[in-house]
């Protein structure tokens, strides 16, 4: 496994990082001894890094995985949507107190959207700041959608930064995949660490996995690149991979069976974009939610392409 400082922040961190949000309540809802031991798994193949967030509700899975393993020096790396000192302290103390440590290595601001978002959350950095200097934080950033955001993190001088980033540029709210390349290169030459979320396009990218993970590798400024797993089979493909092995064929084939369906987030807001954009007739609106018919559904993907609010994936 590859290991890369994570900018500036003396964190050393694996390539690839354990993304906890696809076993946890929100997707597959995984038993905490299920996911705990498949962390735990994955730590064994040198996996050093997980991502997490308030939202995820995976902060037992975690705690199980450290106890499993034996190894409490796991890197963890969490969110919030806190925007006063109140919630983000509530923040800190939940991941404190559900993790059982007394430190968190990177808290971030949970979607940020530019500049102006980040100076609207001024008082949880502040918070988290000062919970750098008291040895409580190592490093302080915030995870994005957008181009403007990781533009507006190099301004505001944070310590990481988590941008949305795959081969098609699905997902980036304000730009191109260029845009977000050229953005996030410039964080890292300024000495922020740069991690990369959604290289899959949130599972929308599932039959062309080589391709996805061959371009989030190539980019040179990507410190560390986070992944959803939800079983052995996809940490070894993974690893494989990113041991620069060719996953054996059995294994690509019996991830290429897995069986797989449209997820849709509890944020929709029912905009109906999707419905619109879905050829199939498969979406539809239901109590102002999108809503998804699996009879009628062919994993194209194409809806998720129009969602403002990024809230459609493959699981």
């Amino acid at each position: 496994m590859e290991y890369r400082m994570l900018g500036n922040t003396g964190i050393r961190v694996s390539r690839l990082c354990f993304g906890t949000l696809v076993m946890g309540p929100v997707q597959a809802a995984l038993p905490v001894g299920e996911g705990g031991a498949l962390l735990a798994y994955a730590m064994q193949r040198g996996v050093n890094f997980c991502d997490t967030a308030q939202l995820y509700e995976t902060y037992p899975y975690i705690k199980e995985a450290m106890r499993l393993s034996g190894n409490h020096e796991l890197v963890i790396s969490t969110k919030t949507y806190a925007y006063t000192r109140a919630l983000a302290r509530q923040a800190v103390d939940q991941a404190l107190r559900e993790l059982g440590r007394d430190y968190i290595d990177i808290f971030m601001l949970h979607e940020q959207e530019s500049i102006h978002t980040l100076r609207g959350h001024a008082e949880a950095l502040e918070y988290f700041y000062e919970c750098k200097e008291g040895g409580v934080i190592r490093a302080v950033g915030a995870s994005m959608h957008t181009v403007a955001a990781v533009e507006g993190s190099i301004q505001r001088g944070l310590d990481v930064v988590f941008p949305l980033i795959n081969v098609n540029g699905l997902g980036i709210a304000d730009g191109s995949r260029a845009d977000m390349e050229h953005a996030a290169s410039a964080a890292h030459s300024a000495g922020i660490g740069v991690m990369g979320m959604k290289v899959f396009g949130g599972g929308n990218l599932h039959r062309t996995p080589e391709r996805c993970l061959d371009y989030a590798l190539g980019l040179p400024f990507l410190d560390s690149i986070a992944i959803g797993m939800q079983s052995r089979d996809e940490v070894d493909y993974n690893v494989a991979f990113f041991e620069r092995a060719v996953p054996p064929p059995a294994l690509r084939d019996r991830l290429a069976a897995k069986e797989r369906h449209l997820h849709i987030d509890d944020w929709c807001e029912g905009c109906g974009a999707c419905v619109r954009r879905c050829g199939q007739g498969a979406l539809t609106l239901r109590d102002g939610k999108a809503v998804c018919d699996r009879s009628r559904c062919v994993l194209c993907g194409y809806c998720s392409t129009v969602c403002p609010q990024w809230c459609i994936k493959m699981v």
